[in-house]
């Protein structure tokens, strides 16, 4: 199950350099961008800040419920599946 994750994150990087390679080759910067949309750094800043104020809490309530659930499960499953099935 990891390795498609990591083969689509290494496909999606791979895409993101030759993206900005073209753009920095036509002098677009991350400064120019964001000033046309009307971001600033500290602003994209503040967003992720609440966004992790928001998201953690919800993260680690929803853990405590997942968390045994899953162990259960796997503890009592039929003998001789692996966990690839």
């Amino acid at each position: 199950m990891l390795h498609p994750l990591i083969r689509t994150l290494v496909k999606v990087a791979i895409a993101s350099l030759v993206v900005g390679t073209i753009l920095a080759h036509f002098g677009i910067t991350i400064d120019q961008l964001m000033q046309q949309f009307g971001l600033t750094y500290e602003r994209v800043e503040d967003w992720a800040r609440r966004g992790v104020a928001w998201a953690l809490p919800n993260v680690l309530l929803g853990s405590l419920v997942i968390v045994p659930v899953w162990f259960l499960a796997y503890l009592f499953r039929p003998p001789g599946r692996s966990s690839s099935d």
